[in-house]
Parts: C-alpha cells; structure tokens; sequence
C-alpha cells in the first residue's frame, strides 16, 4: 500500500509536568493508531499522568482508535493518573456511547473543562 489517505497529526502540548494535551486530527483507525500508541507511549515514557485527548477534528474513529484509548486509560490508573476525551464529533461521540468508552473515559467539553477535572481532589478516572 501506498501513503495513507487519511494521514493523522498528532501534537502535543505540555499543559503541566504530569498533563499532556494530545490534539488530534484526521481519521483514527487501523492504519493510523500505530502511530498514536507512539505518542501516548512516548508520553508515559517521560513521566505524564494525566493525557487530554482532544478529538475535535477526528471525523471517524474505529475499534483500533477506542482499544488505544482504553489501554492509555488502564495505564494511567496505575500510577494513578487520567485519560480525558475532549470534544470529540457527534460521530466519534456516538461511537464512544454505542460501545460504552464513554462510560469509562470521561469526556468534556473543552480542554479547561477536563484540566478542571484534572485537578480535582481524588480524581482517579
């Protein structure tokens, strides 16, 4: 195969020593979540606890994106830490209710939500 169609962005921004800010764009699936478990890897590698996900501009994410955030989620309950989804599409919203990610990850608004969420006492999600 050839280059993806779809290619994804990544970015990452340090909003705290233990809080990265990851900004998605593009379609999350099975060709390109290799590439996203690299950053959320290399992010764990290098001490953050806490990973907001914004998904404002993923159009379309499949199992392969979902199976990505949980086991970023289950990984950062260990230390503890948090995965937060901010913003996703109504798609990729509908897709997190159908299959109950949402359920487990929590999901806001805006990056200000979920760093408010961050910060509060006793937060283990």
């Amino acid at each position: 195969m050839s280059v993806a169609q779809n290619p994804l962005s990544v970015e990452v921004a340090l909003l705290r020593d233990d809080v990265a800010l990851i900004t998605v764009q593009g379609y999350l699936d099975v060709d390109t979540a290799t590439e996203f478990q690299h950053h959320l890897a290399n992010q764990l590698h290098h001490g953050r606890r806490h990973f907001l996900l914004d998904l404002t501009d993923v159009p379309f994410m499949d199992s392969s994106g979902m199976n990505i955030i949980l086991r970023v989620y289950q990984e950062a309950r260990t230390l503890p830490g948090s995965v937060h989804i901010i913003a996703p599409r109504p798609a990729v919203r509908r897709i997190l209710d159908l299959t109950g990610v949402s359920l487990t990850v929590p999901v806001s608004e805006s990056v200000d939500e979920a760093l408010e969420r961050v910060a509060e006492p006793g937060e283990r999600s």
